[in-house]
């Protein structure tokens, strides 16, 4: 019997994956930077930015943010060609399909099981990147691919397009994780009145505004109502309902049971009295039953806009705005390039997202307290519209701009500085923080007789953690037992030490871990019967790692040249203040 075969995308290199070492994070507390006072309870102290290269960084965080972060956005390099100018086509698709690959499979182990990953990307590579991650997080995770517009139909794009037609739109592919089915891919925050008000959300066009205007103001009178009602009606010179509805794009039904929707019925009630007297106007039997049946429901309808009423209250939502509440899969409301130059205050040329994309997109699946994650952190964005929104967040950077462009930004957000993108409309006013880390070196390195040693860029503490890390252990030294600077459960512990351990040593650490505790020792060396001190495992370093994964490879990066630092970067009014443990949460 031959063996099941599945659907997937292949490439040349596709069987080659990194084996990736899992480095620690060394803070540069110079850099790091929180609000001077805490101006509300809620502000957020704990954030992340990293510099370094996204895949170690991804690598170092699953340890302890696997499956713990509730919306993933990235935006990553597009793959025009130019980021890949010393391949030829074919292979450079296939570098690109790898890199992307490896980053997705960590990007997954990350996103929560009620989380949603976005991805932003153009139509160069979109139909290769929706198989690969179909492939990943399984087709049936996928929930939608979103057309987002770009730019106008305008400019020299549109004047030169004899070899193809100019692109005025982008995609954002969306995941969730392996959680429940019934993950609601949209949750945006809605307006209400008070706690009784019920929204029904209807698209209506703007020009039917006034028929509907006095339903929303409990101070106009019926008469007013109805007045505009029979006013618009007079306007477009109509004959029946059916053709009002039709013409003005107001609802939609069965013509037989007559089953229409919410704003049917509620142009109906505003609008009885008059249209009692045009029934006779009308063309078929059921019209006519539709108008004598609309007056008998004016009664009802009124209950719904009376304020003093127990009964949920009725709100239509216009289509301008109906794209706010529920944008679905055509976003043209926002546009991905163009008009955010001055947004955050740096310049980041072709490359920089709008903030109210980003919000949308936080606020699709995400509370206030939830984790934010890009890996791909650009002009800083995310994080920017993440901290103003109440979410936890962290952003990892390679480039150069994750000094020059990300800092300045996001200390004038904390500071309160910042009032462009989504400042205002969300009240900003400043407070939080973030720490700032690079990645550690390598591990081991090699020594002048080309044997591969402990770094000397690493001391007792750095070296524990990352055994730690890649051991699979929480790093937590004791305060009290020198021995416990790890764990792995309640009774199992981990050990870290350069010393070499003679029988002495290990039969005194055997008795002080004692029965039903295990401890893991990495050490140079020891000396004695190992199968005399059963709670005990004894490894020596760096032997016992050498073959775990790739040392001495710092970079897996897309190969995509940085982008130029700006001309004058901001600099926050006075140095940044190191953080005090007392204010972190």
């Amino acid at each position: 019997m031959s063996k099941k075969q599945k659907l997937e995308l292949t490439w040349v290199g596709k069987s080659n994956r990194p084996r990736l070492e899992p480095r620690i994070l060394i803070e540069d507390v110079e850099k790091s930077f929180h609000a001077a006072a805490r101006l509300s309870p809620d502000d957020i102290f704990d954030n992340v930015l990293i510099h370094g290269d996204n895949l170690l960084a991804l690598k170092a965080l699953e340890a302890d943010y696997a499956g713990k972060v509730k919306c993933i956005y990235i935006d990553p390099p597009y793959n025009t060609g130019s980021a890949f100018e010393h391949y030829d086509d074919g292979l450079e698709h296939s570098v690109w399909l790898s890199l992307m690959r490896d980053r997705m499979e960590l990007l997954k182990r990350l996103l929560s099981p009620d989380g949603l990953f976005f991805v932003q990307i153009d139509d160069n590579e979109v139909a290769y990147l929706t198989v690969l991650l179909d492939e990943i997080f399984g087709r049936s995770n996928r929930l939608n691919i979103i057309a987002v517009k770009m730019s106008e139909a305008t400019g020299v794009k549109m004047a030169h397009a004899e070899k193809r037609m100019p692109k005025q739109k982008e995609y954002i592919l969306v995941y969730k994780g392996d959680g429940s089915p019934k993950v609601r891919p949209i949750r945006i925050p809605r307006e209400t009145w008070n706690d009784e008000y019920k929204e029904v959300l209807v698209g209506i066009e703007e020009d039917n505004l006034e028929i509907l205007k006095g339903m929303l103001d409990a101070e106009e009178s019926e008469n007013r109502a109805v007045a505009e009602a029979n006013r618009l009606l007079s306007e477009v010179k109509i004959v029946s309902l059916s053709s009002f509805f039709r013409d003005n794009s107001i609802a939609s039904g069965d013509r037989d049971t007559w089953k229409w929707q919410n704003a049917w019925r509620i142009v109906q009630a505003v609008g009885a009295g008059s249209l009692k007297e045009r029934a006779l106007n009308a063309r078929t039997d059921n019209e006519i039953s539709a108008v004598l049946s609309a007056r008998r429901k004016l009664s009802v309808f009124k209950t719904n806009f009376d304020h003093t009423s127990r009964d949920p209250r009725i709100r239509l939502l216009f289509a301008d705005k109906y794209l706010t509440y529920n944008p679905g899969d055509f976003w043209t409301d926002i546009k991905t390039a163009g008009g955010v130059g001055e947004e955050g205050g740096v310049a980041f040329p072709k490359g920089k997202k709008p903030e109210a994309l980003l919000q949308r997109v936080i606020e699709m699946c995400t509370d206030p307290g939830d984790l934010v994650l890009d890996s791909f952190a650009g002009s800083g964005t995310t994080g920017a519209v993440a901290q103003k929104l109440g979410r936890r967040w962290i952003m990892v950077e390679l480039g150069d701009h994750c000094t020059s462009h990300i800092v300045p930004r996001l200390t004038k957000v904390i500071g309160g500085a910042d009032q462009g993108g989504i400042s205002k409309a969300v009240d900003w006013k400043g407070g939080g923080g973030f720490r700032y880390y690079e990645l550690a070196p390598s591990l081991l390195e090699m020594d002048k007789w080309g044997r591969e040693v402990i770094s000397k860029d690493y001391n007792s503490s750095m070296l524990a953690q990352a055994l730690c890390k890649l051991e699979g252990f929480i790093y937590e030294p004791s305060l009290d037992v020198y021995w416990q600077q790890g764990h792995s459960s309640e009774r199992d512990f981990l050990y870290v030490t350069t010393q070499s351990l003679g029988p002495e040593e290990l039969a005194a650490l055997s008795e002080d871990v004692g029965e039903g505790r295990s401890l893991l020792i990495l050490c140079s060396a020891f000396r004695g019967n190992a199968e005399l001190w059963p709670n005990l495992t004894l490894r020596k370093i760096p032997n016992h790692i050498r073959a775990r994964c790739e040392w001495g490879h710092d970079d897996y990066s897309l190969n995509v040249a940085n982008l130029p630092q700006a001309e004058a970067p901001i600099v926050a009014a006075g140095p940044p203040d190191l953080f005090d443990d007392g204010d972190a949460q």
